[in-house]
């Protein structure tokens, strides 16, 4: 497999403690995924499982079609009291690392604070895309009832 990595980290730190949704995608297929809530006593959820060159291509996809690698982060709210949102990618020679303040709904970038609104919905629209392969593929993976 060719060079790729990604990594998406958001989280807080709040009466719960440190509640954080985060996930991994390793060059050599490698997908981890974390969960920790520990509102109404719940617990860090960890999986992880080793996906095909098909998947992998296709998370390069959906990064490349979000045209992600042309933004930068430097006009986004910094991270603050409500939490962070961090995303990592490399795709061959490229490196990014993006690091913002939390964004719970296009409410959030479209608000008066933000100097880039624009590029901030490339950042929300490729998380929600990116979220919802990693759960279908844990969901997948880790099916506990056979339909």
């Amino acid at each position: 497999m060719s060079d790729f990595y990604l990594r998406f980290y958001v989280g807080h730190k709040g009466k719960f403690g440190h509640e954080f949704l985060e996930f991994e995608l390793r060059p050599d297929g490698k997908l981890r995924y974390a969960n920790n809530s520990n509102y109404k006593k719940d617990s860090l959820i960890r999986k992880e499982v080793f996906v095909s060159e098909a998947i992998v291509a296709e998370f390069k996809k959906i990064i490349e079609d979000s045209e992600i690698l042309k933004e930068d982060d430097k006009n986004w709210p910094a991270p603050d009291r409500v939490g962070r949102q961090e995303l990592e990618i490399v795709v061959g020679n490229e490196h990014i690392s993006f690091t913002t303040s939390k964004i719970s709904s296009l409410l959030d970038v479209d608000g008066e604070h933000c100097k880039d609104p624009d590029g901030l919905r490339v950042l929300y629209y490729l998380v929600q895309d990116l979220k919802c392969f990693v759960f279908s593929i844990i969901n997948l993976h880790f099916k506990i009832k056979p339909i």
